[in-house]
Order: structure tokens, then C-alpha cells, then sequence
């Protein structure tokens, strides 16, 4: 298995999206919700995350990546938009500055596709849709697996891997959780 392409989710594409998240909606019925509504997304009916999910991707801009191999099937997925776009996140990590940075929070990689590349090449896909898209830097909010009792929830990837891709701490809002950056 490879990676064969990384692509912004769209209506061709959700089909895609939807089998690679399964009927539970990846992460216990989020949907990638979380960094928009913080803990309101596991209160509300599934199908809801389900349905704002799909909206965003039917009506564009696309709300994140898919990591394709060649026959379309989609192996990860990762959330890429502006930070202003992201309120719960805004409200949980404060900003570093006033740059109109974009974010990538979070990943989903089909259990069966982890530890083969998935996150690296979303993460390129991420640096290189943002900068089309004229983004001045992307931000992510990984876990730093070096720290004693750090989370093993590590949905918003790894210190390591950003480090890897020329990402540099800005902040350290937690003991396991800077905020990362590269400027694009």
C-alpha cells in the first residue's frame, strides 16, 4: 500500500471519506467536529457531525484531505482550514500572534494504513493545499510523546512527525502540547 495522491475532499469525493470512517464516524462519532465544537460534538445526535461534515464538503471550500492509493481508496483523512474557522480550538489554545494562519488539528488513519506514511504525505498535502491557497504559515497542535504521561490519543499526530516535515515549535500552551509551525 502507498499513498498515490492527497486531494480536498469534495461531493466526488465523500463517498471515499465515508467508508474510510465507518458507520461510527471515525473518532467515536466526531466526524471531525471536535476542533469546531469541543465536546458539544459527542452530545448531538451522530448523524449531525455526519450531515455539517458533508455540508462543508459539498459546499466548499473542502474541510480537509483525503490520502488516496491507486485505486481511490482513501487510506487517511486530515482537517486543513483557516484557524479562525476552528472555534473550539480557538477558545482552547490561545494564538500565538495575529497571522491568518491555517490548521491542521487533526488526522484519521484506517487502522489497517497506520505506520506506513499516511500522516507524513497528509501532511504534505496539508503545506502544499494551504499555500495554494495563500495561507502565510500552517499550524498544527500535535503531542509530544517524549513528555512522562503525555496521551496516547494522538489524533492531532506527533511532535516527531511535524519536526520531520520543518515544523518548529512556537508556544508550549501544555506540557505535551506545543503549537507548531512553518511558514510557507
Amino acid at each position: 500500500m502507498s499513498v498515490a495522491a492527497v486531494r480536498p475532499v469534495d461531493e466526488q469525493l465523500w463517498p471515499a471519506l465515508e467508508t474510510l470512517f465507518g458507520r461510527g464516524g471515525a473518532s467515536n462519532g466526531c466526524w471531525c467536529m471536535y476542533w469546531l465544537l469541543g465536546a458539544e460534538y459527542h452530545k448531538r445526535d451522530r448523524i449531525l457531525n455526519k450531515d455539517a461534515l458533508r455540508a462543508a464538503a459539498v459546499d466548499g471550500p473542502a474541510p480537509g484531505l483525503l490520502a488516496l492509493d491507486e485505486d481511490g481508496r482513501a487510506l487517511g483523512w486530515c482537517r486543513v482550514s483557516l484557524r479562525a474557522e476552528l472555534g473550539w480550538l480557538n477558545r482552547r489554545l490561545p494564538k500565538v500572534d495575529d497571522l491568518p494562519v491555517w490548521s491542521v488539528p487533526c488526522f484519521y488513519v484506517g487502522s489497517r494504513f497506520r505506520g506506513q506514511g499516511v500522516m507524513t504525505a497528509l501532511i504534505a498535502g496539508a503545506l502544499a493545499h494551504a499555500a495554494r491557497l495563500g495561507a502565510p504559515a500552517l499550524e498544527a497542535y500535535p503531542i509530544d510523546t517524549a513528555v512522562p504521561g503525555s496521551t496516547h490519543n494522538l489524533f492531532p499526530g506527533t511532535v516527531a512527525t511535524f519536526a520531520a516535515a520543518g515544523f518548529l515549535e512556537v508556544a508550549r500552551p501544555a506540557k505535551d502540547r506545543p503549537i507548531m509551525r512553518r511558514t510557507l
